[in-house]
Formats: C-alpha cells, sequence, structure tokens
C-alpha cells in the first residue's frame, strides 16, 4: 500500500486546473482518487467528465453541491428540488455514491434558525428515496458557525446526524471536514456517534489559518500550515469505522493563483506528512 492510496484531490483545491489537466497530474504524481463541482463538471460536459476519468482510471468520490434547502418561497423551493434530482443524477453518471449537502442559510429577512433546519428535514424526505434508486447517498456537511446565516444552517456535527438520523443510513448521513468542526469538543462524539450509525459517507481535511480573508469563505490553509491535528481527526474517524478515501478540499486564492500541478504535488506531500 502506498501513502497516497486513500488521498483524493477536491476539484476546488486546484481550480485552476482544467479537468484533462486535472486528469494528467493525477496520473502523474499517483493520486488515485477527485472530489468534483457541478460547475466545472458541467461546463466540461457531464458525459465527457465521467468518460476521461474512467479512462484515466481515477475514482470520483464525491460530488459537490447539493442542498440551499432553506426558501420559503414555495416556487423557489420546488426549483432547489429540481436542481438536487439533478445533481443525484450528475453523481450517478460520474460514478460516485456521494453527493455533498450544503444545506442553505437564512432567508432574507428570516430569522428562525429552527423552521430552516425543518425545511431541510422536508427536502431530504424528498430527495433520499430518489437518492437510493441512482446509488446515492447524501452527505450533510456541517459548515462552521460563521456560515450560518448566509450559507449552511446545520453548524455542528449534532446538528446534522439529528437531521440525518431521520432517514436510512443509506440514504443520508454526513460530511466530517476538519476545517468546519476542529473547534467543538462534543465533535469526536458526534463522530463515534456517526460511525454507530454507518453515516460517515466523506472525510475532508483543511487547516484553519488566521486572520482570515475578508469574506472568509477563501480562508482554508493548505493542511499543515494551521492549527488543526489532523491525525487527531483522522482517528476519530477510523475508530469510528471509516475507512474511505480522504479528501484534501481548500478555498483559498493564494493556492489559486500559483501554478496548479505544483499545488497538487504540494498538497499529496502535506497528505503524506501530516495523515497517519
Amino acid at each position: 500500500m502506498t501513502s497516497l492510496d486513500r488521498f483524493s484531490i477536491n476539484q476546488m483545491t486546484v481550480k485552476q486546473l482544467s479537468l484533462p489537466e486535472l486528469a494528467d497530474a493525477c496520473l502523474d504524481l499517483g493520486v488515485p482518487g477527485v472530489g468534483l463541482w457541478r460547475e466545472p463538471v458541467r461546463s466540461y460536459g457531464l458525459d465527457a467528465t465521467a468518460k476521461l476519468l474512467r479512462g484515466a482510471g481515477l475514482t470520483v468520490t464525491t460530488l459537490c453541491r447539493g442542498g440551499f434547502f432553506t426558501a420559503i418561497d414555495p416556487d423557489e423551493r420546488a426549483a432547489a428540488l429540481a436542481d438536487n434530482r439533478r445533481a443525484i443524477e450528475e453523481a450517478a453518471t460520474l460514478g460516485t455514491d456521494t453527493l455533498v449537502l450544503v444545506s442553505g442559510g437564512l432567508p432574507a429577512g428570516s430569522k428562525d434558525l429552527h423552521g430552516a433546519r425543518e425545511r431541510i428535514a422536508d427536502a431530504l424526505a424528498a430527495l433520499g428515496p430518489y437518492a437510493e434508486e441512482h446509488g446515492v447517498r447524501l452527505a450533510i456537511e456541517p459548515l462552521h458557525p460563521m456560515f450560518a446565516s448566509d450559507r449552511c444552517v446545520v453548524s455542528t456535527l449534532a446538528q446534522a446526524l439529528d437531521l440525518a438520523e431521520r432517514f436510512p443510513a443509506h440514504q443520508v448521513g454526513v460530511t466530517v471536514d476538519t476545517y468546519h468542526i476542529w473547534w467543538d469538543d462534543q465533535a469526536p462524539a458526534q463522530i463515534a456517534r456517526a460511525g454507530a450509525g454507518g453515516r460517515i459517507h466523506t472525510f475532508q481535511l483543511a487547516d484553519w489559518t488566521t486572520p482570515l480573508p475578508e469574506g472568509v469563505l477563501n480562508g482554508r490553509g493548505q493542511i499543515g500550515d494551521g492549527a488543526i491535528d489532523m491525525r487527531e481527526w483522522q482517528a476519530y474517524v477510523e475508530a469510528a469505522g471509516y475507512t474511505g478515501p480522504i479528501e484534501v478540499e481548500l478555498f483559498n486564492d493564494g493556492l489559486w493563483a500559483r501554478d496548479g500541478r505544483e499545488v497538487l504535488a504540494e498538497t499529496a506531500n502535506r497528505f503524506v506528512t501530516h495523515t497517519a
């Protein structure tokens, strides 16, 4: 077994690379897996992407993203469900069994967190069986609380699991992302809870570096540059029974300004250094 056997590069980490460039770089470096985003896949072509990555022998570990379920307007909610059904179909075409969900923030003018979370549950009830029909699992990703108002009202693994556990584990589970949960002293116990229920559908790494940039979204640090002990969190998910791919997903303007192949090589090296 090589040290990169479980490594997957999320496409966003090296978004400056086209899909053919990403496939070539992964082959050159021995990277076995990629996590994809819908927008660049759509631009290249869904069927073309699937053919390209199959031909390169690359495993698609996740597709991002579905979600944004919190709208109140009925037409907006219907549009979100339709878009998520398309995302499920896209994941199946690409050969991944995991669609990552970013659940959505508060609608404009609303302060009702509880209501927003219940609308997420309503959407999952509608989408879970459809995902199952396509061999796809929905993975709720809790985001750091700084994103609760505009991006994701699900801020902790406990909240994500409270939603997921209303549905069968083969339909709905969670994403464990170090960037979003490292601060939460309840997260290790929630990882164990998720593992006991078979609900850890993907595990992602990113580091926490400060100061955060303006807008905060693109503040994910290269692993090893910040405050998070990657081995500690890997130990938690593995103790909970997770043995699948480990994705590195970074939103970082500094990394995007560099040569993409160089960033991929650096990230692979950091993965080897900072994981067990």
